[in-house]
């Protein structure tokens, strides 16, 4: 009995574990040049691809209403609230990073190329967005 209750607690924390070192979860991205928190963003998975949300503005002067005036695809006109930012992404094999996926910047209403990297134990997430050669890396803070 001992043994089968010590197995399954073994069993739940190396769930735990894993879990924690992937893209999944809900995070606050920093702005890498001021380092005020934007935004809570929810990373889930569907057909095995990364897909992001904006679940809440953190911004001090945004409007609880604002929509995404500077997106140019579906999500043109579409409130910042819920709005869809990650599309794509998949595990890269063999390495604990998620390529493959685009981000958008729904303040100038770029799309860019994208890969997740979770570090510090999956506590961050190092987000790259690429245009062309050029690159600009977020880590963003697990909340949860």
């Amino acid at each position: 009995m001992k043994a089968t209750l010590a197995a399954l607690v073994l069993a739940a924390l190396s769930a735990t574990a894993l879990a924690q070192t992937t893209p999944v979860g809900l995070w606050r991205n920093v702005d890498d040049k001021t380092g005020e928190a934007k935004a809570e963003i929810r990373i889930g998975e569907a057909g095995g691809a990364l897909v992001g949300r904006i679940e809440k503005s953190l911004k001090k002067d945004g409007k609880p209403d604002a929509v995404c005036d500077e997106c140019s695809d579906d999500r043109k006109g579409k409130p910042i609230a819920g709005l869809e930012i990650i599309r794509g992404g998949k595990k890269a094999d063999g390495k604990d990073v998620w390529e493959g996926g685009k981000i958008l910047d729904p303040e100038n209403g770029k799309e860019y190329r994208a890969s997740f990297t979770p570090i510090d134990g999956g506590k961050k997430l190092e987000v790259r967005g690429y245009l062309g050669p050029f690159w600009r890396t977020q880590t963003w803070n697990r909340v949860q």
